[in-house]
């Protein structure tokens, strides 16, 4: 095919000329686009996220996923717009993320998060290189936009992993019997006691189900594995 289209282009075909230019040019509508719709997708989602959910809840695992999600499903909507997708493909599209939800061993969300990125890119690269039956160019839309979504998921996924997010915060549920350090009063007091047992530096901690009964408290503690030697097992 490619053989075809250097011979074509010898030849001043400007049917093929005009292709071509479509797919390797910046000067391209759609692309600016991109770019603004893509900047103010950013500009929200950081607020969103990074200055209203994070601030309350401190957990980076879901900070990773709810970028990640929110690029791949912006790069999903944007590429696929532009394609004459019928009722029965887009329900296909849709139920190829139905092998998230694994009825086996449960996967970590942020694996889970690695494979809808891995499985969005592979479908918006496929379907952005589809040639087109009506208008008779090469691809409808140009190899530009799509260098720029698979750039732009992979510099986000390395800003994210080794610069903004280089500390992973893990959390750990254990059972606790000294409920007379429970009270808010004494948080102090019962974090000292539970650094002392687990041999951590526990950044906080939060006080779950409480067995009066028992005498018992479930405590999920947060600190940062990276720092300390201890073995993970990614259990919550």
């Amino acid at each position: 095919m490619l053989a075809n289209i250097i011979t074509l282009l010898k030849a001043g075909d400007p049917i093929v000329k005009n292709a071509v230019n479509s797919i390797f040019t910046w000067n391209n509508t759609d692309l600016y686009t991109l770019l603004i719709r893509l900047a103010i997708n950013t500009v929200i989602l950081t607020l969103i996220i990074r200055f209203l959910y994070y601030p309350k809840t401190k957990r980076k695992d879901y900070l990773f996923t709810y970028y990640l999600i929110g690029f791949i499903t912006f790069f999903l909507c944007f590429g696929l717009k532009k394609l004459d997708i019928d009722t029965g493909m887009g329900l296909g599209l849709f139920a190829i993320f139905g092998i998230i939800r694994y009825r086996t061993d449960a996967i970590e969300i942020k694996e889970m998060t690695y494979l809808f990125v891995i499985i969005g890119l592979s479908v918006v690269n496929a379907l952005l290189a589809t040639p087109s039956m009506e208008t008779k160019d090469l691809f409808q839309i140009n190899l530009v936009e799509m260098g720029l979504i698979n750039l732009s998921i992979v510099l986000i996924i390395f800003v994210l992993e080794y610069i903004w997010l280089v500390k992973h915060e893990t959390r750990k549920t254990i059972n606790y019997e000294r409920i007379d350090l429970i009270h808010v009063d004494r948080y102090e007091e019962m974090k000292n006691d539970l650094e002392k047992r687990t041999g951590l530096q526990i950044n906080r901690f939060e006080i779950g189900k409480i067995d009066f009964l028992n005498d018992t408290a479930q405590v999920r503690i947060y600190y940062y594995a990276d720092d300390q030697a201890l073995s993970d097992y990614h259990t919550s």
